[in-house]
């Protein structure tokens, strides 16, 4: 086995959505994606006061990909034209499948509205092959309780596995596409070696605190991607400080990414296809 070397560090940068702190390393300035792994927004960490707006993701279509989110504080209600309706607290990850096409909302629920409460969400998109694009729309909320624990190097890793394969145990979400997704949350001192990423793109993403990747010279601080050479089928990870790890591999997909605004498709004229039919209510109906 070969230990993958980190090829870049890409820093978060700030873009708030209106009252909400946002910050996205993916796209950043020096990277577009890292296939199939195409965009990440990673919103708060920040404390709404009572009586306040909420988050501002109201009815909205998507085509064409996957979105994965990560709920680190607070709680967040899922509701969609398929039928799907959900309240998810912290710890919690939904995901959900937009294939050919869905209109979902991502609010906060109504209690938290009223008295506020601390806020820190990761928003990951996945793209789908062309095969899949018009996939029947789907979504899956999971609690914290619902996520399998795994407990590594004498306790100070714990590895929630989402999605995937991880020693015998298997994630909650089947994958279109076998995509592993796990979060790692690591105690000061605490290491997590996983191998078997031959041919697989590795999402790695430092949240919070402070970890060391590989033999790399640069400690990884909160708030960055690390983009890794494609050559070895290993990652190493040693938490210099307590730790949260977003940390998922997958296939490459190698197609063109043709992506406008909450569509991603392969051409400019599936693109074009996709707003018409949403403007034609072919999405479904409407999500009031």
């Amino acid at each position: 086995m070969t230990d993958r070397s980190v090829h870049r560090l890409h820093p978060a940068m700030r873009e708030d959505i209106g009252d909400l702190i946002t910050q996205r390393p993916l796209p950043g300035p020096h990277i577009e994606q890292l296939d199939p792994f195409l965009f990440l927004n990673h919103h708060g960490p920040q404390t709404y006061p009572p009586h306040n707006r909420g988050l501002p993701f109201g009815p909205h279509p998507h085509r064409g990909f996957e979105t994965v989110t990560f709920i680190l504080e607070g709680e967040l209600a899922h509701r969609d034209n398929a039928g799907h309706e959900s309240i998810i607290g912290a710890g919690g990850v939904q995901w959900m499948t937009a294939g050919r096409g869905i209109v979902h909302a991502e609010v906060s629920p109504r209690a938290f509205l009223e008295r506020g409460g601390p806020v820190e969400i990761l928003q990951l998109w996945l793209n789908l092959p062309s095969r899949l694009k018009m996939s029947e729309p789907a979504y899956t909320g999971l609690q914290r309780a619902d996520i399998p624990e795994l407990s590594l190097d004498g306790g100070k890793v714990a590895l929630d596995l989402i999605a995937g394969e991880y020693e015998g145990k298997s994630g909650p979400v089947r994958s279109l596409t076998g995509v592993f997704m796990s979060t790692l949350r690591m105690r000061a001192g605490g290491t997590f070696r996983i191998d078997g990423l031959e041919d697989r793109s590795v999402f790695l993403y430092v949240a919070r605190g402070v970890v060391q990747v590989g033999n790399h010279a640069d400690l990884v601080s909160p708030m960055h991607l690390v983009e890794l050479d494609e050559t070895g089928d290993a990652v190493a990870i040693r938490a210099e400080r307590d730790a949260l790890v977003v940390l998922g591999h997958a296939a490459p997909i190698r197609e063109p990414v043709v992506a406008h605004g909450p569509f991603v498709m392969t051409t400019r004229e599936e693109i074009t296809q996709a707003i018409l039919d949403y403007q034609a209510g072919r999405f479904g109906a409407p999500l009031g």
